[in-house]
């Protein structure tokens, strides 16, 4: 296990929201040895002192629910180094220290390469490892760029792009659900599923992250990796096991299945928007063109919308709708597997077959199964609904991945051609938008989104 953790990007968000109550957790957890120790690297001009301030007013606001002493612990582990990411003396002397090292680039995506860069002139200690946030690149040509800069830093194996999505424990109870209950695998095929519906829509306006957002928009952000990585797990063939080569090349092949857009199917089975002033609850938001930050020629969207086939055996024949959106009128994040009608019903016309939907809740977390059953009356039909209740996990998502991370275990971090298939099937979208093929609708905050076609 690696002892030493290096933060790059240490003041921001990132870092403050997850990073910091995600190593409350470990700790508290007993996952952490005595002599852990939190190296922080950002532009601000602090000193060891100054930071531990920082570091314990943030785990006071984000991290509360852990005990007092395992954040004081963090803190008091913590030490603080002014760096420019792109500048090789700086980040030398950010990951110094003895033995291997993990660092984790809690930065936008353009300063990736620049930070990498950085990091094969200063040199890592042997077994150091190497985190990255999502989007993967800014594109396809991007993400190659960079696979190959990481090459040549550190093996593939030591290269850690997470995707915190990938640690909720309602994602990983898809595969869960699947492969370990024979109800479920004999029917989890087109012949039994027509639809795939995998929603992450947020009453969450853009709450002052507007230099990230506008410089990658719905589409980045959430579909070409959140999304996508659930649509690996829910299309995937069972792995012969959970280990790291299995998962990860079962999930490449269904990128690799997807079947590529023409530039007419972009336009048809696409949709991009973006919200206009409104009011979600109590609260009126402004248009996100008027957001501060915005730069509205950029024409950012704040919803997307893809649809998918898969050319596989399994599923020929259903469709895959990814789709996110912010300051929608409710929150709905979930992956819905829609079932197709029964052949017969011998009810005649007292009641309604409701399609069969297996609900699994990401944002909060739960099982849902909602069928058809019988009504009050003889020979009647009613909506019917199964309920499970998860247990709540013993770490949050971010606590699993760093936990994965300084174990050295990658099963659950994204491989480099994996992320490079994930843009490759975007790309036509990214295409189509560029050029304006797809118009960028308009929708009030606080509403169901955009008009249905």
């Amino acid at each position: 296990m690696i002892d030493r953790l290096a933060v790059f990007g240490a003041t921001g968000d990132l870092t403050a929201r997850f990073l910091l109550p995600a190593l409350a957790a470990l700790r508290a957890e007993g996952n952490l040895r005595e002599h852990f120790q939190v190296t922080g690297a950002s532009r601000e001009d602090w000193d060891d002192d100054r930071y531990r301030e920082w570091v314990t007013d943030q785990l006071d606001r984000h991290g509360g629910d852990h005990p007092p002493d395992a954040r004081a612990a963090v803190a008091a582990a913590t030490r603080y180094r002014r760096a420019d990411v792109s500048d090789p003396a700086d980040v030398a002397a950010a990951v110094a220290g003895d033995g291997p090292v993990a660092v984790y680039l809690a930065l936008p995506p353009a300063l990736f390469p620049a930070a990498v860069t950085a990091l094969h002139r200063a040199g890592l200690p042997q077994g150091s490892r190497i985190v990255l946030e999502k989007p993967f690149g800014e594109d396809l040509t991007g993400a190659r760029h960079l696979n190959g800069l990481l090459a040549d830093l550190v093996p593939e194996r030591a290269v850690f792009r997470v995707d915190h999505f990938l640690a909720m424990t309602t994602v990983q109870n898809v595969l869960g659900s699947r492969l370990a209950n024979r109800v479920l695998e004999p029917i989890w095929n087109s012949t039994h599923i027509a639809e795939v519906d995998i929603v992450w829509d947020e009453t969450l306006a853009l709450e002052g992250r507007a230099a990230y957002y506008d410089t990658v928009g719905a589409l980045k952000d959430m579909v070409q990796n959140h999304l996508l990585q659930l649509l690996c797990l829910v299309a995937m063939e069972p792995p012969v096991t959970l280990g790291e080569r299995d998962l990860r090349d079962r999930k490449v092949d269904v990128l690799r299945s997807v079947r590529p857009l023409t530039e007419d199917d972009a336009v048809r089975r696409t949709r991009r928007a973006r919200y206009q002033a409104g009011r979600i609850g109590d609260h009126a938001i402004p248009a996100y063109a008027d957001e501060d930050g915005v730069d509205p020629k950029r024409r950012m969207e704040t919803y997307a919308e893809v649809e998918l086939e898969l050319d596989s055996w399994r599923w020929s024949g259903t469709t895959f709708r990814l789709r996110t959106g912010k300051a929608l009128g409710a929150d709905r994040k979930e992956v819905a597997v829609r079932f197709r009608p029964v052949p017969h019903l011998p009810f005649g016309h007292d009641g309604e077959a409701l399609p069969n939907v297996l609900r699994f809740g990401l944002e909060p977390e739960g099982l849902t199964f909602d069928l058809t059953g019988i009504g009050a009356r003889v020979h009647s039909l009613a909506p019917l609904s199964l309920t499970a209740r998860m247990e709540p996990p013993h770490l949050p998502a971010y606590g699993r991945l760093l936990l994965d991370v300084l174990n050295g275990d990658p099963a659950m971090s994204i491989r480099g051609d994996e992320a490079e298939e994930a843009w490759r099937v975007l790309t036509p979208v990214l295409d189509a938008w560029e050029r304006d093929l797809v118009p960028l609708e308009e929708y009030p905050a606080g509403s169901d989104g955009p008009r249905a076609r």
